[in-house]
């Protein structure tokens, strides 16, 4: 049975305006650390202007080519380096998009992979979150009335070793039983992309910004 809160403090709080815990504008996630990433059907166009990610609310707005500046930040790279490890425990708060194209996540990567996403999310689908853990191949479209357009979330992600486990507002709703291993670690990305249209449809013509936000993400290491 989960206990929260912890009684630990937390061993990283998201302050995004902070260079030294956050990179802006580049990962290696993308093809050559970006700006661009079209093979993974995106119109991301990363940028690293502070008003796209450093307040916490990630932006997006459209360019004449058809692509969009896009927001991201990542710890890879960052004097910190903080990385997520198996045993930790994420949690956050979000404000949901509304438009059609947006595609906001939490994730993590390193060197090619260790990818968990704590959520992705399109509003074309617009109760439906998706949780997956990439490292040891489970996923769960998880549907839910608190999921929608424009709402706010409660999310938390336990990165367990036999086991990553995914609430939302306090509420457990996947456990895969299959975990990350007891070596895994990895760095987390907080981004808005951008759909392309061959899973989920573009933005409409007429959209040319679009934002979601991101409030309280903190990682706690229970027993740490």
């Amino acid at each position: 049975m989960s206990t929260w809160p912890p009684a630990e403090e937390p061993v990283f709080t998201a302050d995004f305006t902070s260079p030294e815990q956050w990179v802006a504008g580049r990962t290696w996630a993308y093809p050559d650390g970006g700006p661009v990433n079209r093979g993974d059907n995106k119109l991301d166009h990363l940028v690293e202007d502070p008003e796209y990610s450093r307040s916490g609310v990630f932006r997006a707005t459209r360019r004449s080519d058809g692509l969009w500046d896009t927001g991201l930040l990542t710890t890879e790279g960052s004097d910190e380096g903080f990385e997520v490890r198996s045993g930790d425990v994420l949690e956050a708060r979000v404000r949901l998009p509304e438009e059609t194209g947006a595609w906001p996540a939490i994730w993590t990567w390193r060197d090619g992979g260790q990818e968990i996403d704590v959520f992705e999310y399109h509003p074309n689908n617009p109760d439906l979150l998706e949780l997956s853990n990439r490292v040891r191949g489970s996923h769960r479209y998880h549907r839910d009335p608190a999921v929608r357009p424009g709402g706010w979330i409660r999310l938390r992600t336990e990165f367990g070793p036999r086991s990553v486990v995914w609430w939302l507002n306090d509420e457990e709703v996947f456990a895969d039983g299959r975990g990350v291993g007891r070596s895994w670690h990895a760095y987390l990305i907080v981004n808005l992309s951008i759909c392309a249209g061959r899973y989920h449809p573009p933005p409409d013509d007429h959209t040319t910004r679009m934002s979601y936000e991101v409030r309280d993400l903190r990682v706690f290491r229970p027993g740490g």
